[in-house]
């Protein structure tokens, strides 16, 4: 179960960065075309935020069943790189991005003007994927 959880966080990971990547892309072009804030960019949005959140979801059970997760917090772990990144610093990183996307996505809603909205989402994603990318173990991902 725990290597097929893994195999599974590391294979949505793909799906969530070009999720992100597409909607900052189509919200960036919405801005600077003046482009109407249409139901298909709404759509994009929310694809990226659940995207998004069932990743955090696989990545929270993973953290809890894996030997590098939570169970190997301790004043050792964090003397350490590469154990630092897996128990402190990819999961909070990850959390604080989640928190972002999920702020655009409720701001964009409440707002009435089209390029705020297509702004509003494009900000917040563009931070959250910066720092997603700034906190993926790339040596383990990229199999090196």
């Amino acid at each position: 179960m725990y290597t097929g959880l893994q195999h599974l966080h590391s294979f949505f990971a793909y799906l969530v960065l070009l999720a992100l990547i597409t909607a900052i892309v189509v919200m960036y072009l919405g801005l600077s075309g003046n482009k109407p804030f249409q139901k298909k960019d709404k759509m994009l949005a929310l694809i990226g935020l659940t995207a998004t959140h069932l990743q955090f979801l696989f990545g929270l059970f993973l953290y809890f069943v894996s030997p590098m997760g939570f169970k190997n917090l301790s004043g050792a772990t964090m003397g350490d790189s590469m154990g630092r990144l897996y128990t402190l610093e990819h999961p909070l990183m990850m959390l604080i991005a989640v928190i972002l996307i999920t702020i655009g996505y409720s701001k964009h809603k409440k707002l009435a003007e089209d390029k705020r909205k297509f702004k509003t989402v494009f900000i917040f994603y563009l931070i959250g994927l910066i720092l997603i990318l700034s906190r993926i173990p790339w040596t383990a991902w990229l199999g090196n």
